[in-house]
């Protein structure tokens, strides 16, 4: 039982992206409500206030008075209309979902042992939740849409936040930087905190364009307006920019060459892919490999580099993995584990390793069956010598 005890710390390394997403769109959804508290309620308590001074000078008409007063109670349904909206289209199912992968989360807490069937069951959740977030990250949307239905997990999985990534990024795409702008005055004050100039790389491209069209009148005005703001901490760019209208598209001197490159708004794709991920903790790879890259952390042996010693069972080995597995650290093991190459099995007291008169290491069991199939004689994989199982010799490992 020991050896199977859960680790639910370890499990839940994984899951603050998992719990974090449904958090920032009700973040969102508070801001939202916010701005309209603010505005709607400044405005009754500007008409609140006016009225009262003209009641101290004796300056109201009782008639101007029952139509502020009625303004001011129309504003205030009309606010309560749009927050009962906004709670039922978006504060409401944003609750859901947390409260939902909360209690997903917290299942694990009662959990006792991975060889449970109870935890059987919630890792194939999580390995379905993993799969649709790797189809989501290649761009495999309507596969991630399909899992999600036939699992029944679309509470769990992030569709909408990847959908939004990908029209955004399309946006990008083409030339368009007005749906990226719109993301960031969103989420002003999350991109501030983590000093994140998205905002004023996407302003420079819109100048760039501008000088790119020699509409000079036109980014002078829109330098003034959107760049100037930044000086405190860009200035060499505002400057480089501003040179940047005496000089044509078609120029080879370097800077200016990099300013005009199309390959400007690829970076502008991966800055904002990384800011995105960054508010809502998700990880730059897709979760999948990052589980993968774990396991693999812990097996990887420098054996395995080598094609003579390969394992049929050895994760590592296997040709579709080994790719992830190279850029993983080799595993530290403080006793070694010896395992047969051709049975897959650990080789122990039970079990004891044979040495070939050519000095290869296999299991007893492995060798055993082999001579049994092939009257006595056993063959070595690596080197095709073959000898009589009597001619192999025990191992003893200290």
């Amino acid at each position: 039982m020991s050896s199977t005890k859960l680790n639910s710390d370890g499990v839940l390394l994984f899951e603050q992206p998992f719990a974090r997403v449904p958090y920032e769109n009700y973040r969102k959804v508070f801001r939202a409500t916010q701005r309209n508290i603010e505005r709607e309620l400044g405005n009754v308590q500007t008409v609140s206030n006016d009225l009262l001074k003209r009641s101290k000078s004796r300056e109201v008409n009782l008639e101007d008075a029952a139509k502020s007063v009625d303004g001011m109670i129309g504003r205030v349904e009309n606010l309560k209309r749009k927050l009962s909206e906004l709670q039922d289209t978006a504060g409401k199912p944003t609750l859901d979902v947390t409260r939902e992968r909360l209690q997903h989360l917290m299942a694990v807490e009662t959990l006792q042992t991975t060889s449970s069937l109870d935890f059987s069951r919630w890792a194939d959740t999580r390995l379905d939740r993993w799969l649709v977030d790797w189809a989501l990250r290649t761009g495999r949307e309507n596969t991630a849409r399909t899992l999600a239905q036939d699992k029944n997990i679309e509470t769990l999985v992030d569709i909408d936040l990847f959908t939004d990534i990908r029209r955004i990024e399309l946006a990008l795409s083409k030339h368009s930087c007005t749906e990226a702008l719109a993301w960031c005055s969103e989420n002003k004050t999350a991109l501030r905190k983590i000093k994140s100039t998205l905002e004023f790389e996407l302003r420079l491209q819109e100048y760039i364009e501008l000088a790119r069209d020699q509409k000079k009148p036109e980014a002078m005005a829109y330098s003034k307006k959107y760049l100037v703001s930044w000086q405190e901490t860009h200035l060499p760019q505002i400057m480089q920019a501003a040179t940047l209208l005496a000089i044509r598209p078609s120029t080879t001197c370097g800077p200016y060459r990099r300013l005009y490159d199309d390959s400007r708004w690829l970076d502008l794709i991966q800055a904002f892919r990384l800011a995105i991920y960054n508010l809502n903790s998700l990880p730059t790879e897709p979760l999948l490999n990052l589980a993968i890259y774990s396991g693999l952390a812990s097996l990887k042996l420098p054996s395995c580099n080598d094609s003579s010693s390969h394992n049929v069972d050895c994760p590592v080995c296997d040709p579709s993995i080994n790719t992830l597995a190279q850029e993983v650290p080799f595993s530290h093991h403080a006793n070694s584990t010896i395992v047969c190459r051709i049975s897959g099995k650990i080789m122990d007291e039970d079990n004891m390793p044979m040495v070939f008169p050519n000095g290869q290491v296999y299991s007893r069991e492995a060798l055993e069956d082999m001579a049994a199939k092939h009257n006595g004689m056993v063959t070595c994989p690596l080197t095709v010598q073959t000898c009589e199982f009597s001619a192999l010799k025990k191992v003893f490992i200290s």
